[in-house]
């Protein structure tokens, strides 16, 4: 999916704007930058503690990868009014109906094809830091389009007030995860259900790494 000059500069431009913020004034770390792919489709699945994660995890891949776009779904809430529908839409995040929402599914297998995704397995926001169980549609999603998936953990966040100064804060990401062995499975509910739990023991262990694992989340 093509965008404009325009818009690419804009959204790098932002990004650069809310990394001054997030690591001259405050602390917040990128590691592993060079574990994300700078073309194909790129799947960045996190763990979800936040409502910062969707400005500075863009910025996080932008920073290596300028004038790329970091696309997202997202609650279809925050489209409502029109100056945060267009401000997001800037920005590549979409609309996504809760339940299943067929057309924001083809669009999320359209992108990626060749573009760059970030997406949140746990579908829900877990402010204690906890790692919730991940979503077996993520794997459906996987199976179904096969992209390099990218494990990235966000530590911090979740103590983060704005406007902060000095607050501390992590975003790793960790080698693609590799998928090889159950791609060769039949496309059912198992298979799906599999890969979506490797993706968050992929997640888990980059917390482990970093020190920040502090367990799973009640279902």
């Amino acid at each position: 999916m093509k965008r404009s000059c325009m818009r690419r500069f804009w959204i790098t431009f932002s990004a650069y704007l809310i990394g001054c913020y997030a690591s001259l004034l405050n602390r917040l770390q990128v590691k592993g930058g060079e574990h994300i792919p700078p073309r194909g489709g790129v799947l960045l699945a996190s763990n979800h503690i936040s409502a910062y994660e969707t400005i500075f995890l863009p910025w996080a891949v932008l920073r290596s990868h300028p004038f790329q776009m970091v696309w997202a779904p997202a609650k279809e809430e925050l489209f409502q009014r029109l100056i945060p529908r267009l401000l997001y839409s800037s920005w590549g995040a979409f609309p996504v109906r809760r339940g299943r929402d067929v057309k924001a599914g083809r669009l999320l297998n359209d992108l990626l094809k060749d573009q760059k995704v970030m997406l949140f397995p746990e579908g829900t926001r877990h402010r204690d830091g906890r790692l919730g169980q991940g979503n077996r549609g993520v794997g459906k999603v996987i199976y179904d389009t096969r992209p390099t998936v990218v494990p990235t953990a966000l530590i911090g966040l979740n103590r983060w007030h704005f406007p902060s100064l000095g607050a501390r804060g992590a975003i790793v990401f960790g080698p693609p995860l590799v998928f090889d062995d159950l791609f060769a499975r039949e496309d059912s509910k198992e298979t799906h259900q599999l890969i979506v739990a490797r993706v968050m023991e992929g997640i888990a262990e980059l917390l482990r790494q970093e020190g920040a694992y502090v367990g799973r989340a009640e279902k």
